[in-house]
């Protein structure tokens, strides 16, 4: 194996809504609850992770593993405008410390997508005070545990209703269920507007992405007045874009539509976050679909495209990478455990690493694979599996797919070549 970077960062990614369960006071459980709705099914316990952390926390430690990325649930800390609550700050900094008791490096995600709905509910990102008060949640989390945590990502995937729309990934449908399903919420709160990170209408990302480039500047501001040395960055969905023969354009079109702006947005932070699931590829006459099998995505299988969206991340922005997400989408895990491995190869090929030195390639902080454990997929509910772990949903059991220990032999493997 190619050796990776001494202190490479071996994680997994998590998200509050999608593990902890009964985020009653969020925007998304608000949606998941008017009629009409897009979601197909309702959040409910998650998988209690709120309550099961250390549970949890065990099975990575239990991999071998050395970093964990989750978010802090706004909603949790401030479910009412202006009331604090102390006993969700303690829970995330029992979590912090829980981590780092495993020897788990803390990655804190302070937006992964779910918001107060009071918030939604006053328009949202698009409201005139909305990174002030982003960035005074983020400054008062920082407060509390800041000082522990290895890496901050403000903001998760800001662009992935851009990506969605470019590679065509909803039905036509599916907007005008979300502007009815939107417009209930806002008649239900008794407001003029309701947005959600993950649910913008086509009309108004142009004013989303502005609006989440002002907040991720005020938080990544906040952070750095508590601890200026805490690398920061921003997390974007990014699929790795090929140019068949005369395709060129249609590639570059797509890269400025849906990343580029993050991109450069990213070269005055410390690291961009990477979340790579597919490869498109582009011929003269735009997009085109591969033969061969594909994953729950529809889109090809093909454990290259992360380093191909590592290697365009870090040219376009200058700075290292943080992949903060990557992983497949199948209901037959043996596809994901051999798709771990392929895929880390290539890794770790992109990185040409040499000891702690890195002596060519690209500069990759770390990998959190999506996700520990099969979860709540947003609008897709509970169908879609994308975890290590396997979760009876009856019972929430946690157990470990072969995938867990085909990306548990990787690291073991990568820990002694770096050692």
């Amino acid at each position: 194996m190619t050796s990776f970077p001494d202190g490479f960062l071996w994680g997994v990614a998590t998200a509050g809504h999608q593990n902890e369960g009964a985020n009653v006071h969020s925007d998304i459980w608000f949606l998941e609850n008017v009629e009409p709705t897009l979601f197909r099914e309702r959040s409910g316990d998650a998988c209690r992770a709120y309550e099961r952390y250390e549970e949890d926390l065990d099975i990575v430690a239990g991999m071998g593993l050395t970093a964990y990325r989750f978010s802090v649930e706004w909603a949790r800390i401030e479910p009412v405008r202006g009331e604090v609550s102390e006993e969700a700050l303690d829970h995330y900094e029992a979590v912090v410390d829980a981590a780092i008791a495993r020897g788990l490096a803390p990655i804190v995600t302070f937006n992964h997508f779910a918001a107060p709905a009071w918030f939604s509910a006053a328009g949202s990102w698009l409201a005139p005070d909305a990174a002030e008060l982003f960035a005074a949640q983020a400054d008062r989390v920082m407060a509390r545990f800041g000082d522990r945590i290895t890496a901050a990502v403000t903001i998760n995937e800001p662009n992935l209703e851009q990506l969605l729309q470019a590679g065509g990934k909803l039905p036509p449908v599916a907007e005008q269920i979300k502007r009815e399903m939107l417009a209930a919420a806002a008649r239900a709160s008794g407001t003029e507007r309701f947005f959600a990170s993950n649910v913008i209408p086509a009309d108004a990302q142009a004013a989303f992405q502005e609006a989440f480039t002002v907040a991720h500047r005020a938080a990544k501001a906040a952070i750095k007045a508590r601890r200026p040395d805490l690398p920061v960055g921003v997390s974007i969905a990014i699929a790795d874009d090929v140019a068949l023969p005369g395709g060129e354009a249609h590639r570059d079109a797509r890269r400025a539509a849906v990343y580029d702006h993050w991109l450069d947005v990213a070269r005055d932070d410390d690291f961009i976050g990477v979340q790579n699931y597919e490869r498109f590829f582009f011929g003269p006459d735009g997009e085109v679909l591969p033969d061969g099998p594909v994953n729950g995505m529809g889109s090809a299988i093909e454990p290259g495209a992360l380093a191909g969206a590592v290697r365009y991340a870090h040219e376009r922005s200058g700075v290292p990478v943080l992949v903060t997400e990557h992983g497949m989408q199948t209901d037959d895990d043996a596809q994901r455990a051999a798709f771990i491995p392929e895929a880390l190869a290539a890794l770790g090929d992109e990185i040409a690493a040499l000891g702690d030195e890195i002596a060519a390639g690209t500069p990759v902080l770390g990998y959190c694979h999506w996700t520990l454990m099969d979860n709540f997929e947003w609008i897709f509910g509970y169908g879609p599996k994308l975890g290590l772990v396997a979760v009876d949903r009856e019972t929430l059991e946690r157990t470990p797919k072969p995938s867990a220990a085909a990306y548990a032999a990787v690291v073991q493997e990568a820990r002694v070549v770096a050692v």
